[in-house]
């Protein structure tokens, strides 16, 4: 539960709050600043709780009832679940994108910004992509919960 709550706790602050404020009340200099701060500290958790949701769902599912194998779709449930997975691995695949990509690039522009060797302009793209990013990571989120809750009334 605690993991749930963190890495979808995360995702919620990042695409729901975080985002609009950097958009609306903060110019590209210190978006990119706050941006940084906040991806710097929350990664790891993320990924931490991204890990244990892993190794916990997967325990769960092999004691599931409704479970009769790797790749086997018999029913609503293995359905609803072989579906969860895809969504989940979307997910990641965002994460890892972000984390290897865009987090380094906004990380070099708060280096430059900060020597006074570049004045923020370049950042709209990255801050745009990161926030994108989040707010997909966000709707697979609802997706899986959703998947969730349609393989437990299966």
């Amino acid at each position: 539960m605690v993991a749930t709550v963190g890495w979808l706790g995360g995702l919620f602050f990042s695409a729901a709050i975080l985002d609009p404020v950097l958009t609306r009340r903060l110019a590209a200099r210190e978006q990119i600043l706050v941006l940084v701060s906040v991806r710097r500290r929350f990664e790891p958790l993320a990924w931490l709780s991204l890990a244990i949701l892993v190794v916990t769902g997967l325990a769960q599912m092999t004691a599931n009832p409704n479970y009769q194998g790797t790749l086997v779709i018999a029913n609503r449930w293995s359905l609803a679940i072989l579906a969860k997975h895809v969504a989940v691995a979307l997910m990641i695949l965002a994460a890892r994108y972000q984390t290897w990509f865009v987090r380094p690039r906004l990380e070099r522009m708060a280096l430059l910004t900060l020597s006074g060797r570049q004045t923020g302009h370049g950042a709209p793209g990255s801050v745009t992509e990161q926030m994108t990013l989040s707010q997909v990571n966000l709707a697979l989120s609802l997706v899986v919960l959703a998947l969730t809750a349609l393989a437990r009334t299966a």
